[in-house]
């Protein structure tokens, strides 16, 4: 009786945490609503990154999931000096691609 308590907690307290830190370098990073690609931008490349969408049989929090994904674009962009990220698509089995732009004026 105890063991699938124990398990239970476990799995709430795991989809309580947030996974993804942003590093300092990110914090000046802008993400851009979906949509077409900004003016006053230009195009560094693309992104594609991925996080944990369930753990075991627990489908953690979509929105905390798409959190999570933003956070690690983000993170990605200063390595390639870009200052604005922009979604190019829905998250799907919790990877997501977006673009990387570097802005003037930002």
């Amino acid at each position: 009786m105890r063991l699938p308590l124990i398990a239970t907690s476990l799995v709430l307290l795991l989809s309580a945490c947030t996974w993804v830190q942003m590093a300092p370098e990110a914090g000046g990073v802008r993400v851009l609503a979906p949509g077409a690609a900004p003016a006053d931008c230009e195009k560094r490349g693309d992104v594609t990154v991925s996080v944990k969408d369930s753990v075991a049989f627990y489908e953690r929090n979509a929105l905390r999931v798409r959190d999570e994904l933003e956070t690690l674009a983000r993170n990605e962009a200063p390595g390639i000096q870009a200052n604005a990220v922009q979604p190019l698509g829905d998250p799907a089995d919790g990877a997501q691609r977006f673009a990387a732009y570097r802005c003037s004026g930002r």
